[in-house]
């Protein structure tokens, strides 16, 4: 990771949750953080069975990496042949050690995490394995996502609260999202923001409200209802 690039200031909650300053917000859930990324990312976007070789993967908000952690032990664990795609949109990064420390919640990920790490370490925001081929983009998201040429097969949409950050719910950036899904993409968020849906709902996507996780009772999952432009 470039030491160009300003990291996230941090404070820790009961010394093992990492909390933005900018926004008072904790990275993941205070009760069980994979377990959220497991019921709301994976099982939002109807994961492990819609994999295949390729499979890409888009989230706005990379923070400590558990996501990609996550989808990439399913990935293994269902038995993938190939490769696993990954992007992922990060306007403040967290440094290494910092990583390191939140994703010590979870010793069953510390193989894959090390993996991942090790590489983020050594100055480049990529990760390229036999498994697993991950960029993270730094900046803001609203100028870096139209620039991009992919297109998602999934995305994660893991910004902070839209009440705390909500540049990153912006209609204009939801219909980017919209913009880079393939055909039969889909999207899966913690958020149940009327304004996120509706957002959504007119960028391009059949949007539909879900069970949460842990104390949220919903959360918003869709599926491209259009072939998106651009």
């Amino acid at each position: 990771m470039s030491d160009q690039r300003k990291h996230t200031q941090l404070e820790w909650r009961n010394g093992t949750i990492p909390v933005a300053t900018r926004f008072d917000d904790p990275y993941f859930s205070i009760d069980n953080g994979l377990a959220e990324t497991q019921h709301v990312f994976l099982a939002g976007n109807g994961l492990p069975a819609r994999f295949t070789n390729g499979f890409h993967i888009a989230e706005l908000g990379f923070g400590t990496g558990l996501n990609l952690l996550a989808a990439w032990q399913i990935w293994l664990s269902s038995g993938q042949s190939g490769c696993l795609n990954y992007t992922g949109f990060e306007a403040y990064p967290m440094d290494i050690p910092s990583m390191r420390k939140a994703l010590g919640n979870w010793p069953e990920l510390n193989k894959l995490a090390e993996m991942m790490l090790s590489q983020l370490a050594s100055g480049n925001f990529e990760i390229r394995t036999p498994t697993l081929s991950a960029n993270i983009i730094a900046g803001d998201a609203r100028t870096t996502l139209p620039a991009w040429k992919g297109k998602a097969d999934a995305w994660f949409l893991d910004g902070f609260s839209p009440a705390k950050n909500p540049e990153l719910w912006e209609p204009r950036l939801m219909q980017a999202v919209a913009d880079h899904t393939g055909p039969g993409g889909t999207f899966a968020t913690y958020t149940a923001a009327g304004h996120v849906r509706q957002s959504l709902a007119k960028a391009g996507f059949t949007v539909t409200r879900v069970s949460g996780f842990g104390r949220k009772r919903h959360m918003t999952t869709g599926i491209i209802r259009k072939t998106p432009h651009g």
